[in-house]
């Protein structure tokens, strides 16, 4: 792995693992993508968070299109080292569809989130 850590990083076959965005005041959960060790370095380096994209095969910082960053506080580790915990700041909402959070729904459909932003406003 390129980014310095202090803790062994197992990324895997794919090169990749999840990550899960976590707001760090409330602790709610906000969303789960995926990293590589280029995305969590560039996460560490500027405190933005940086994803990997699979379906555009490439890397992507939350809110570079949107405006809706996540700031990130703390990284952390799971004790297998194959997954990250990102504790951010969220600005404007962390899901694509307009959500405060990509977890907006109960298994039986049910909205238990809150719209914050029309996304054809912001996706065009």
């Amino acid at each position: 792995m390129t980014a310095a850590t202090a803790v062994e990083m197992d990324f895997g076959e794919n090169g990749r693992i999840p990550a899960v965005a976590q707001d760090a005041e409330t602790r709610e959960v906000l969303m789960l993508a995926y990293v590589t060790p280029e995305a969590l370095e560039r996460t560490r380096e500027t405190g933005r968070a940086h994803y990997y994209s699979r379906s555009r095969d490439e890397l992507w910082e939350k809110g570079a299109t949107s405006g809706h960053v996540q700031r990130v506080e703390e990284v952390r580790v799971d004790c297998d080292g194959d997954s990250v915990l990102y504790l951010v700041e969220q600005e404007g909402g962390a899901c694509h569809t307009g959500f405060a959070s990509c977890f907006y729904r109960t298994a039986d459909g049910e909205r238990v989130g809150e719209k914050v932003f029309d996304p054809d406003d912001v996706y065009e």
